[in-house]
């Protein structure tokens, strides 16, 4: 399930912390809307002097709402890849919290070398509202900018990368496998992307696969699956995901609870899989499970329409 992509070229409301001056509507970014906000504060259920640490705290709306109830900043630890996160975090810093600029698998494992611990750990796995809505991170055909894609913008790899000097058989990998597109429309999409190439910015790539597309379409676009596929490869998201899942309990006090929120069946069929495999350990099991099933965003978050496909898992430290 996971590509080897080495051989490309590098070329709410939730009131006032005591003493912090937290407004109920987070400073962060005004179009960021976080999923299942309050499913995922009813279930990690935070505790006065509680510790936190948010492995994807992009523009800091969950970890506000959660740092409100434990009134501890000062440990919490906030970690995003994204440079322009780390700036909109920057009045949590002020409060207390520690930062950390880098990815979810490096954090976790520097936190753990150092002997840290915390009573709550979550992981949201989404883009944020604003990573989606600026043209020039070009994750999305609705708005026109360059083929990137990048949750970190110092990352040498780009969407333009991949989609530019990826061989026929490794585009239609990606696309099948990370977009989880019918083969038949996939092989179509490929051999447009090799005849029109290089593509240099989103509108171009989604024109091509728009015209490709047989027959009607109404809700979803046809390049939402490639434009997916893309984003996914760009950043190595699954092997960050399998590669991070192990480490959690690691990461957890005793009774201390974690959430991951997962937004497509790849990444939760990896997060299922871990967990019941620790819920199935027996005496080796580090982990259970306080709820079997995910709270989806469809049912729990029906006014946020990025929460549609979104899942919340929890899980305790034994």
């Amino acid at each position: 399930m996971i590509l080897n992509l080495s051989d490309l070229s590098h070329d709410d409301t939730y009131g006032t912390m005591k003493g912090m001056s937290i407004k109920a509507h987070p400073p962060q970014h005004a179009l960021h809307v976080p999923v299942l906000l309050e499913k995922t504060v009813e279930l990690l259920h935070p505790q006065l002097g509680d510790s936190y640490l948010d492995l994807t705290a992009g523009y800091g709306g969950h970890a506000t709402a959660i740092l409100s109830e434990t009134q501890n900043p000062k440990e919490a630890v906030l970690v995003d890849r994204d440079e322009n996160a780390i700036a909109e975090l920057q009045n949590l810093k002020e409060k207390g919290a520690v930062l950390l600029h880098t990815d979810f698998v490096s954090a976790a494992q520097q936190l753990i070398d150092e002997g840290r611990q915390f009573n709550i750990v979550l992981v949201d796995l989404g883009v944020s509202s604003p990573q989606l809505d600026r043209a020039d991170r070009g994750f999305s055909f609705s708005h026109d900018g360059p083929l990137d894609m990048r949750m970190d913008p110092s990352s040498q790899i780009t969407a333009s990368h991949i989609a530019n000097r990826s061989n026929e058989e490794k585009l239609y990998r990606i696309i099948t496998e990370y977009g989880e597109e019918k083969p038949s429309f996939a092989r179509r999409i490929v051999k447009a992307m090799l005849r029109e190439r290089p593509f240099t910015t989103t509108k171009q790539l989604a024109d091509v696969i728009l015209a490709e597309h047989r027959g009607k379409w109404q809700r979803t676009h046809p390049a939402t699956r490639t434009f997916q596929a893309l984003r996914i490869a760009t950043n190595d998201e699954l092997a960050q995901v399998e590669n991070m899942l192990p480490l959690l309990p690691k990461l957890l006090l005793t009774g201390g609870r974690v959430g991951v929120i997962s937004f497509h069946s790849l990444e939760d069929r990896l997060v299922k899989l871990y967990f019941k495999e620790q819920a199935e350990a027996g005496l080796e099991s580090e982990l259970s499970l306080p709820i079997k099933k995910p709270l989806d965003g469809a049912t729990y978050d029906v006014h946020n329409p990025r929460s549609r496909s979104a899942k919340l898992r929890i899980a305790v430290k034994k």
